[in-house]
């Protein structure tokens, strides 16, 4: 009886290690045909929630619309990031290097960490990409059925922890060409 039981733990193992195998390579194939990403998201900065749309080319740009008073603009060209209060016109430049953004903007260092990754499921309904660089613990969420980015979690230049969820995503859409252009200091 206790051989019996020893196979099935071992069966199990090996079937649960197979479909995590196979959802990892499924949302890495999905993801390595990512050229850019609209979407809106919810933002979570140590209990403070903010909202609004951003668009992401890779490597490295970003531009993202606040929907909260002070109407913040965040836009990376790759090289800089600029956080912008459109209300009070305070306005921060960061180089991206400095940030967790350089990370997460980089598909092909994202794909590298997932390939030499494990990943793991979260609630049967997320696969977590979780990896360490330099000062930056990052965490890096998939939808376990559709292979779809859904998020991130790190933690931000002023060490706050920072949780982005994306919804509404849509791939590889036209974008405008100067889309990226940081902000102009007033």
């Amino acid at each position: 009886m206790k051989k019996i039981i020893n196979i099935i733990i071992l069966f199990n193992f090996f079937f649960i290690s197979y479909v995590n195998a196979s959802i990892k390579n499924n949302i890495i194939s999905k993801f390595e045909n990512i050229q850019n990403l609209s979407f809106k998201f919810k933002q979570n900065i140590n209990e403070k929630i903010e909202t609004g749309n951003c668009i992401i080319q890779y490597p490295k740009k970003i531009y993202c619309e606040y929907n909260n008073f002070n109407k913040k603009l965040l836009v990376s060209n790759g090289k800089n990031l600029v956080i912008k209060n459109q209300t009070s016109n305070q306005y921060y430049i960061y180089p991206i290097e400095k940030t967790a953004l350089n990370l997460i903007l980089d598909k092909d260092f994202l794909l590298k960490k997932m390939n030499l990754s494990g990943g793991d499921l979260i609630d049967e309904k997320y696969y977590r990409f979780k990896f360490i660089e330099g000062n930056n613990e990052i965490n890096i969420y998939f939808d376990k059925i559709t292979f779809d980015i859904i998020g991130w979690q790190n933690i931000d230049i002023y060490q706050n922890l920072v949780i982005t969820y994306l919804f509404d995503v849509e791939v590889n859409k036209e974008i405008k060409k100067n889309q990226f252009k940081l902000p102009k200091q007033n």
